[in-house]
């Protein structure tokens, strides 16, 4: 029967398994494949027992072996469990405790706008608690090239829908400037609109990936200039970004670099 063993938390585990999944995450640093030498010095394992538990994980088709000398790396069976999950996500759901968090930190209006097609909707709003507040609603964003999450979801589109998206408002904005604008952002991994959508108003708003690596909406906070002063806006800056890589995280994406 297989050993089980209490980890510091105190919760049994069986050592086989924690060894065979500890394996799998060696592939996490994005190496298609390994050799026996450099799983070996990751996992500390002996070689009789890493052969063991790589062959058993081979039966199951969650690792592949090919090759003289042998090379290892993931199956398919690991992509079918990653399906399964991916199918399962709902983003609002997933998202809502990361922009609760957000907007306990800031106190100001939260909003997650998700890309549905080649147009963005604000799927969950938060609304500031304090006396001046601000609300765009659940609805349309409106234009990608105004405000700061149309522009910080535009900023990551595919060329060919980024200038199709340019063409249909060129009558309306400095083209120039919004290219220059655009590829700040995407520098810079956030956006900040001062009353581009609603007057008196600073938006600051930072994408979100799907696990493709494709941009699937962002995050923004919103309000008054009034009380959005440069110092505040460093520091919502930095919420704001840390909230939508996390969510990012949720939806499969590994940490971008």
């Amino acid at each position: 029967m297989p050993r089980a063993i209490t980890r510091k938390d105190g919760a049994s585990s069986i050592r086989a398994v924690d060894r065979a999944l500890e394996i799998l995450k060696l592939f996490q640093d994005g190496k298609a494949s390994k050799s026996i030498m450099e799983l070996q010095a990751a996992s500390g394992l002996s070689r009789p027992t890493l052969y063991r538990l790589l062959d058993t994980l081979a039966a199951h088709r969650f690792i592949r072996i090919t090759g003289l000398p042998q090379r290892f790396s993931l199956d398919y069976a690991v992509g079918q469990l990653a399906q399964s999950w991916l199918v399962g996500i709902d983003l609002t759901t997933v998202a809502r405790p990361i922009l609760e968090r957000l907007h306990e930190r800031t106190e100001e209006t939260v909003s997650l706008a998700v890309l549905q097609g080649s147009e963005a909707i604000y799927a969950v709003e938060l609304v500031s608690q304090q006396i001046l507040s601000m609300s765009r609603g659940i609805g349309p964003v409106g234009p990608l090239v105004l405000g700061a999450s149309g522009k910080s979801i535009l900023a990551h589109l595919p060329e060919e829908v980024l200038q199709a998206e340019i063409k249909a408002s060129s009558e309306r904005i400095d083209v120039a400037a919004l290219k220059r604008h655009l590829a700040k952002i995407r520098k810079e991994g956030f956006c900040i609109a001062r009353a581009e959508v609603i007057k008196g108003v600073v938006a600051i708003a930072a994408p979100y990936f799907d696990s493709s690596g494709a941009v699937a909406g962002a995050v923004v906070v919103y309000g008054p200039e009034v009380r959005i002063t440069p110092d505040r806006t460093k520091h919502i800056i930095r919420d704001v970004v840390a909230s939508a890589a996390e969510i990012s995280s949720a939806m499969g994406q590994s940490p971008r670099r």
